[in-house]
């Protein structure tokens, strides 16, 4: 148990140590988002707002199988957070090398799907044929870069489920680096318009895995990835899966309600586009706060109850929420009082602008709301209870979101009906996540007898 003792997740102040974890995710968050900021920035001013459209029509498709895999990682993350709480350095050396399997494996195939499929499910989408050239292109690079955005996707989740929150921070700093030159290289100096954002980004990638492998074959802990024991472990395998894939589907399902929210916004045109592009962007920001409490919970509660201290896993989650919640406040404060002026950053089209602005104002605040689905969500995964939550989330968020655009959008067909699908979906699924939560039967179904 020496790993434990040693640990002060299980150990320390409650709110210091959230706040120690947390800090490195969000400020690694913000380079991710900056990463992503930039490419919008860069083609919305230097190669113009078509361009942005293109690039900005694609999130939604790259996020359905980036977001299937992200809930893969975070299944492995709850179980090696599990094992290094508990002290079991044989079980966590099997769940680092089955995980990192799960990371080549998926890749190969992810890119084969993706690449097979960019083009139809553009189509799908109703993007406009103006911008199609565009949209394929940013979406054919990124694919063919997929592999070894996988990789560091894993490599961070396994860190961060052992405590280490900082190594994926100072690794996604360098990569943001790398990015933004790149960008301006190629797009301010070459002139590669939409190709070069895209493979700026692939190399920053191919960059961020290297640097997080080197970490993990590096370290001389019970975590440390040795190449010829990178395989899968049946059980284990089983064990990932089972917490992984609900979130897996989760993420998709959040993907496909995207998909047909955005092929609604491609409807009214290419300013309805590019300003939500823009705002996507905007928002990204208050996601990756929300994103980063979320990650810091699961990790807390699951080191914590793989130490069976399940009184400090309570505490943990009610402090963590309490944080969040005072944080996600303050930021919609500041993105109402400045929407116009942000927005003007990414466009100087004021129509686009004055769509944003609107948009902004019809679901920030709400945003409250789902600091309840994203904390309670994340404290019973790092339990191990993976099916409800997805359950609850997927009804509440993604299927109520599908019958708002198919049934109440068409009474009332304007951009603003598109974008209240968010708070409408979040009120529901929050007031249904408070008495899951109240109830504890979460915790209660994993407490060994």
């Amino acid at each position: 148990m020496e790993t434990a003792q040693k640990n002060g997740i299980t150990e320390g102040v409650i709110w210091k140590q959230l706040l120690l974890f947390f800090f490195p995710i969000l400020i690694g968050s913000f380079f991710q988002q900056l990463y992503n900021t930039v490419d919008t920035v860069i083609v919305g001013q230097y190669v113009g707002k078509q361009a942005l459209a293109g690039v900005g029509s694609t999130g939604t498709i790259i996020n359905l199988w980036v977001g299937f895999f992200t809930g893969l990682a975070s299944g492995a993350g709850v179980v090696i957070s599990q094992y290094y709480g508990g002290g079991d350095r044989a079980g966590l050396s099997r769940s680092v090398h089955t995980s990192v399997a799960l990371a080549v494996a998926g890749g190969v195939v992810l890119t084969v799907i993706g690449l097979t499929t960019a083009k139809p499910s553009l189509e799908l989408l109703q993007v406009q044929e103006e911008v199609m050239d565009e949209a394929t292109t940013y979406i054919t690079v990124f694919y063919i870069g997929l592999i070894p955005s996988l990789i560091y996707n894993m490599g961070t989740a396994i860190l961060r489920a052992i405590g280490d929150s900082k190594m994926p921070l100072y690794v996604l700093i360098v990569c943001c680096v790398v990015n933004i030159v790149l960008d301006l290289l190629f797009v301010v100096v070459f002139h590669w318009a939409v190709f070069g954002v895209a493979l700026a980004t692939v190399l920053a990638q191919l960059v961020s895995a290297v640097l997080i492998m080197l970490r993990l074959l590096r370290t001389a802990d019970a975590y440390r990835v040795t190449l010829r024991q990178v395989r899968f472990h049946g059980p284990t395998l089983k064990k990932v899966v089972r917490i992984g894939l609900p979130s897996g589907l989760q993420s998709v399902m959040y993907a496909v309600s995207n998909l047909v929210i955005q092929a609604a916004v491609n409807s009214f045109g290419t300013d309805a586009m590019a300003s939500w592009a823009a705002v996507s962007r905007v928002d990204g920001f208050v996601w990756m706060v929300m994103g980063a409490f979320g990650i810091s919970v699961t990790t807390f509660v699951g080191q914590n109850f793989g130490a069976g201290k399940y009184d400090r896993v309570l505490r943990g989650t009610r402090v963590c929420l309490g944080i969040t919640a005072g944080t996600i406040l303050t930021l919609t404060v500041l993105e109402l009082t400045f929407a116009g002026p942000i927005l003007r950053i990414f466009t100087g089209d004021e129509a686009v602008v004055a769509l944003g602005v609107a948009f902004m104002r019809v679901w920030a605040p709400a945003y409250i709301l789902f600091v309840f689905i994203e904390i309670f969500s994340g404290a019973a995964r790092g339990v191990g209870e993976a099916l409800l939550p997805t359950l609850i989330t997927v009804f509440g968020v993604c299927v109520l979101r599908l019958a708002w655009i198919w049934w109440v959008l068409p009474l009332h067909r304007t951009p603003a009906m598109v974008a209240a699908s968010y708070p409408v979906t979040w009120g529901i699924t929050a007031a249904v996540f408070i008495v899951y939560y109240l109830r504890k039967n979460w915790l209660k179904r994993h407490i060994p007898a």
